[in-house]
């Protein structure tokens, strides 16, 4: 039989098919029920909890289903559900109050130090019949395993109601309590860990344990056994001493776990790599810290965020936390299951785990230095960094001695791995003038159970260790943290907590209001909740009720993770603010699920908003960033559908869910989700390019919920797209996929979970995987995602001199020649928003609106929304030459005579001049090109010359040289483009690439498809789909594909989409399915082509038509519009069938369509 830990949401349908099943009735809800089958008992008699079938209660809140912490499914083999149980955090049978039950089980039994932290409740247990003992002992052992910290299970029933042979297996009477609502007592149950996963007893290593260890280590890897011999562990074992200790782990005599540990740390080299200023750069105070920089760089503009206590405070508390962890591991080596409760005196001030959403950088602070400085948590980066340059370039100086040792070796059994943190505890005592334990790992190796509760230190940009390093306070050891809501008294503490922090102040004035009023001004109900260790604030949850959830339910996915009519209204919160200590990060999702219970919640949501929206100054409202952000779950945004308001009227969709407030990128967590362990990937994954498909393939791996990818790198000339550089205007000088757009970009907010690095791709180290970015910066990588796309490139002139009136067949073609010269400050080659905002900038600037001929050179997409474009910022159409160059292929890019002959009609009107077929000859008569004053033409008749003040080039795309000779230097494999296989990959297994940067290699036989044939989106989306199998261990293992498969290529289903806003304003979108382009009159002629509705006149404005398959499926959409459309409804119906469409075909043969727009 197998435990699964799940959302108590999952596997309900099923289970209510078990027959027959136990189910104590004292633990069902007190509710309207409806039984599936009941026993036959008499009116009066109690029925036994053998009896009973499963129940179904009808009520809002089905078994506490939907809202428990934590379920346990049990099932065999074949899949089939044998039990399953339900896990709170408060006590069933109304018994005493959700926030307030603590001291009341407190006082039934003074030996069981019950805290909400170390105990659960079981609210719901059902089994088949014959197995419900055995199912019993499985599911709560596996519930011991799954929350390290959790102690005792209660189970609470009527005092006239037996138990039954089941249950009392696991469960022993403690006492009585009255209920709130019943006039009845109620027995109150406890389970022990010690009874079913106890604490592990540790001990000094000896060398006999060398046999029982072994097996252990050999199971994991046979590296150290071939590197330093067969007994290298009794040898490590016998070389202790006071530097180097070797420690076990021991069950029934048997020792289960390893670790070797080092007092001797090379801090000069973490000095060097790992940002180290939180932690008082590992060492112990001194008087000679070098913690601040000089009064001269201070000035220079780097920010004074340190927080000072004194020296005499500090080692204080040390000396306190020393004597208490050393009490509490010689408890641990007794084996005693008892609770630590230690008498500390309060802890020093401590710098909290916040900061500004500008910054959208996460701060971190320790309580031993006597100085505290910003700490940036690794995986979230707010803005495009460059590598070359810190955050500061002052770098603090230590003279302290070392005050932390390292783990060097770590092994343990896996059915024990949940209790490894039992080690700690003992460990420290080792090593009393200790505070710091640290580990590092190499990048590739799962976070496991220990060092999960460990801090991840943020690396130096240019670290280029290949280790990441996890560190451990001694204090982290203390489980006497307390989650209250704030008083009046606290405000002193959460001050000092905060002070460092950028949005501090909105903070407190939250803390403020809440003390004051427990509201808003507004009458927004607001709670603040402090985490408390020994009288000492050490974090700080403001949160208020959640006001748009109607907006939220219909702009994002919730349901994805919550039943949202099981959820009152006043249950959803809304989190402001969040700071914690850093030395009890490891209780962040304790934290949250205090503020659940104590805030009477089911849900938490934090928005994150697009940088551009915030500055430097505070606002009152504005949100600090939340160190909890990677504990909760980023949610996808839904698809919207764009409603004519207007013309439904009383029909519409209500204002709160059809309005338009700023976009933000939304993140969750729940009662299900507090118990729920995230995977982390650490694995070094790099991504080139910032295209549609890199940022597609990142999409996807940021939205699974369940993994957390703490080392995405992307690498960009740009950054991130979604900046917003043009504003708001329409007019863009390049076409659109409408794959993503800035509003996309806002409702993804990847700049809270991928690192950017802001540079040019310029040479691959596959032996070191490096990638060299600008020629010297290197970032590392485990997994290189090559995904540059093609670039509009400088045209290289022909030189053909027209004065001797050459013809196109009597010049050299120049198409494969690469431009070499300096690019004319005049010269614009547009490929993203960047190049966009230059131009437009440069026009401004130099009054080309009023005067000066500009030529657009090509024949793609873009040069007629580039035209466009500049008709609408006032150039005169009789400046503007559209030049074509000699089409490649007979079909054009708009491949619709009834649209081009719109679109001609529409350029003639304007005055824009065009020309057809023409070939670049030369620049300023050949001369110096900088700046171009005129331009030379040569066509299949007589060449041509244009005076010039601005030059747009449009030819053909292709891999830009740079990219390309990276590529090259590497021996990649490149063939015209990246060649790659059908899962792809390189010649190298750790690099993969997608886009129209590659091609499939020959052995395919299938050089017309391509990755440009495709959507774009879709081929990042199956990329990362690709990755996850490397990653994800819930993914179930792929079937042997058949002999043959690998020889065909992938063949992908989104629809090609291009669109933009035509000269004469024509609003142009197109939608096909990905093909082999053919001329539309070649399709048409097709015998299976199928059939086209056509309605409108495209000179009018008014043109649509649909192409309907021969399987009646939409497969081309095409509009040309003067008036806008809702593009985004129109795409949706691509592959849809006509009778979805109302049965749009007969519809439109009986005449009853003579507009598809209306």
């Amino acid at each position: 039989m197998k435990c699964d830990c799940e959302g108590v949401a999952d596997g309900t349908d099923v289970l209510e098919g078990i027959l027959p099943v136990l189910l104590p009735p004292l633990i069902i809800p007190c509710a309207v029920v409806a039984k599936l089958q009941e026993p036959d008992v008499g009116e009066n008699d109690t029925p036994s909890p053998h009896s009973w079938y499963l129940l179904h209660v009808c009520s809002s809140n089905p078994f506490h289903r939907e809202k428990a912490n934590l379920a346990i499914t049990l099932h065999n083999d074949h899949e089939e559900i044998m039990a399953q149980a339900t896990f709170l955090d408060y006590p069933n049978w109304n018994v005493t109050k959700q926030d307030d039950w603590v001291s009341v089980f407190q006082e039934l039994d003074s030996e069981i130090p019950c805290t909400p932290l170390n105990t659960l409740f079981m609210h719901l247990f059902v089994a088949v019949d014959e197995y419900s003992v055995g199912c019993c002992k499985e599911i709560i052992r596996t519930v011991f395993k799954a929350v390290p910290d959790l102690h005792f299970i209660f189970l609470i029933v009527p005092s006239y109601m037996s138990l039954g042979s089941t249950l009392i297996t696991v469960f022993n009477q403690v006492g009585n309590i009255p209920s709130l609502v019943y006039d009845e007592d109620f027995t109150v149950h406890v389970c022990h860990r010690h009874s079913h996963y106890p604490q592990l007893y540790i001990r000094k290593a000896r060398v006999e344990d060398h046999d029982d260890l072994m097996p252990i280590f050999l199971h994991h890897d046979t590296i150290l056994k071939e590197t330093y011999g067969e007994y290298f562990l009794a040898e490590l074992i016998e070389a202790q001493d006071e530097e180097n200790h070797a420690v076990v782990c021991e069950v029934e005599g048997v020792a289960v776990g390893f670790m070797s540990l080092c007092s001797r740390v090379n801090l000069q080299l973490l000095h060097e790599c790992f940002d180290l200023g939180p932690f008082h750069g590992l060492c112990t105070p001194h008087p000679s810290d070098v913690l601040e920089p000089s009064p001269e760089l201070s000035a220079q503009g780097i920010p004074d965020t340190e927080l000072r206590s004194s020296s005499q405070d500090s080692q204080k508390i040390v000396k306190e936390l020393r004597e208490t962890a050393s009490m509490e591991a010689k408890e641990s080596t007794q084996g005693k299951v008892t609770e630590e409760a230690p008498k500390e005196d309060a802890l020093a001030p401590v710098q909290s785990e916040s900061s500004s959403e500008a910054e959208d950088t996460e701060q971190l602070s320790q309580d031993y230095s006597t100085e505290f400085t910003a700490y940036s948590v690794s995986n979230t980066s707010s803005a495009s960094i460059s590598l070359p340059k810190e955050t500061s370039s002052f770098r603090p100086i230590y003279r302290g001695a070392s005050a932390a040792f390292c783990i060097q070796l770590f092994c343990i059994d896996e059915k024990y791995e949940a209790r490894s943190l039992d080690f700690m505890n003992f460990v420290f005592s080792l090593f009393p003038d200790k505070d710091f334990c640290i580990i590092s790992l190499p990048h590739l190796t799962p976070e496991f159970v220990l060092v999960q509760n460990f801090v991840k230190i943020v690396p130096f940009n240019n670290c280029t260790l290949d280790q990441d390093l996890y560190v451990f306070h001694r204090a982290g050891l203390l489980k006497t943290i307390n989650i209250r809501l704030a008083t009046v008294s606290d405000s002193p503490g959460v001050e000092n907590l905060i002070s460092t922090l950028m949005l501090n102040r909105s903070i407190l004035e939250d803390l403020k209001k809440y003390n004051e009023a427990r509201r808003d001004p507004d009458g927004t109900p607001l709670q603040a909740f402090v985490a408390e260790v020994a009288g000492q604030v050490v974090g700080i949850a403001v949160i208020r009720n959640e006001m748009d959830i109607e907006y939220i339910r219909s702009h994002y996915n919730i349901e994805d993770f919550i039943y949202f009519s099981h959820h009152q209204r006043e249950e959803h919160g809304h989190l402001y603010h969040f700071a914690l200590n850093p030395i009890f990060r490891h209780y962040t999702k304790f934290f949250l699920k205090e503020i659940l219970r104590l805030g009477f919640k089911s849900c938490l949501y934090y928005p994150v908003y697009p940088q551009s929206t915030e500055g430097k100054v505070q606002s009152p409202s504005a949100h600090s960033l939340t160190s909890a952000l990677h504990f909760l779950v980023p949610v996808r945004p839904r698809r919207q559908i764009v409603y004519p308001l207007e013309k439904l009227g009383i029909n519409a969709p209500s204002k709160e869910v059809s309005k338009d407030p700023l976009g933000y990128a939304l993140n969750h967590t729940n009662r299900k989700l507090t118990l729920e362990p995230k995977i982390t990937v650490n694995a070094k994954i790099v991504v080139v390019g910032a295209s549609t498909v890199g940022i597609s393939f990142l999409e996807t791996l940021v939205f699974c919920s369940h993994l957390k990818f703490s080392n995405l790198t992307l690498i960009s000339t740009h950054g991130l797209p979604g900046k917003k550089l043009l504003g708001t205007e329409q007019r863009k000088f390049l076409a659109s996929d409408h794959c993503f757009n800035d509003k996309d970009h806002a409702l993804m907010s990847l700049c809270s979970w991928v690192n950017v690095v802001v540079g040019k791709m310029t040479a691959i180290d596959r032996a070191a995987k490096q990638v060299i970015v600008s020629r010297e910066d290197i970032v590392l990588y485990d997994h290189l995602i090559l995904c540059t796309g093609q670039q509009y490139q400088v045209p290289c002139p022909t030189g053909a001199d027209i004065s001797q009136h050459p013809t196109n067949r009597e010049v050299a073609h120049s198409g494969l020649r690469r431009y070499t010269g300096p690019v004319p400050c005049n010269h614009f080659t547009l490929n993203n928003e960047e190049d966009c905002l230059k131009a437009l900038t440069w026009i401004r600037n130099n009054s080309i609106t009023a005067e000066g001929n500009v030529i657009v050179y090509g024949n793609t997409i873009d040069t007629y929304t580039t035209v466009e474009t500049l008709l609408n910022l006032g150039v005169r159409g009789s400046y503007i030459h559209l030049v074509q160059h000699p089409p490649t292929s007979i079909i054009t890019c708009i491949n619709n005579y009834t649209v081009e002959g719109a679109l001609e009609d529409a350029l003639r009107a304007a005055g824009v001049t065009v020309y057809h077929d023409a070939l670049l000859a030369q620049w300023n008569d050949g001369l110096d090109p900088n700046p171009i004053r005129s331009a030379s033409f040569t066509t299949p008749t007589k060449p041509f010359k244009l005076p010039c003040s601005v030059f747009f080039s449009f030819c053909e795309k292709n891999v830009d040289y740079e990219t390309f000779k990276a590529f090259n230097d590497a021996c990649l494999v490149y063939d015209g483009r990246l060649v790659i296989d059908s899962n792809f990959h390189t010649n190298d297994i750790a690099i993969r690439a997608a886009g129209p940067l590659t091609k499939f290699s020959n052995r395919y036989y299938c050089n017309e498809w391509t990755h440009s044939s495709f959507n774009s989106k879709e081929i990042g989306f199956q990329l990362a789909a690709a990755m996850l199998n490397l990653f994800d261990p819930t993914l179930e293992l792929a079937t042997e594909p058949p002999a043959d498969l690998d020889r065909l290529i992938p063949m992908y289903k989104g629809a090609k989409i291009k669109g933009g806003i035509l000269p004469g304003s024509y609003h142009y979108l197109h939608v096909a399915k990905p093909a082999i382009p053919t001329p539309l009159e070649v399709q048409m002629a097709q015998p299976d082509f199928g059939s086209e509705i056509v309605t409108g006149n495209a000179r009018h404005g008014t043109y649509f038509r649909i192409h309907i398959n021969k399987y009646k499926m939409v497969e081309t959409i095409t509009c040309f519009s003067r008036a806008p459309f809702p593009a985004s409804n129109y795409i949706r119906l691509f592959g849809q069938h006509e009778q979805v469409l109302n049965n749009l075909c007969a519809r439109y043969e009986d005449g009853l369509v003579p507009d598809l727009y209306r």
